[in-house]
């Protein structure tokens, strides 16, 4: 018997290829159709599964730019600030983090002079945020 809980095992074929099927995902798991189906629906209703995604490799998107951008906020508007960033529509993704910079957000826009402009304006425009340093990503390597 796996020292691997059933719901590890879920979650790991799931970060593999999240459009895996239940029966592809039972078989790798080595459980049955049900207990997938079980297994994620409550992983979804705890909010451990919070979306399925595709990864996108950002060279091969001629019509977008993407860069990772690390915020600092004001410590008193923390809560309005991610608040507002996440109702970006140019905010793909927003993270805490514990490094160089209180936040971490995926940016897309366009182009890249769009993607500075996204920046300048609507990220350093948001009550709180008192700097952004973005990386522009380059392509995907994994």
């Amino acid at each position: 018997m796996s020292t691997v809980s059933t719901e590890e095992r879920i979650l790991s074929v799931l970060e593999e290829d999240a459009q895996a099927s239940c029966g592809e995902i039972a078989e790798r798991a080595d459980v049955s159709k049900p207990t997938v189906r079980k297994y994620i629906d409550r992983l979804e209703e705890r909010g451990v599964i919070v979306g399925y995604s595709a990864e996108v490799d950002p060279k091969k998107l001629s019509s977008q730019s993407i860069a990772m951008v690390g915020m600092d906020v004001d410590s008193g508007q923390y809560v309005e600030a991610t608040r507002e960033l996440k109702s970006l529509d140019e905010v793909q993704a927003l993270y805490t983090s514990s490094g160089d910079h209180m936040l971490m957000a995926e940016v897309r826009a366009g182009d890249g002079d769009e993607l500075g402009d996204v920046i300048s304006e609507k990220l350093l425009g948001v009550d709180g945020v008192t700097a952004a340093h973005p990386s522009f990503l380059q392509e995907r390597l994994k």
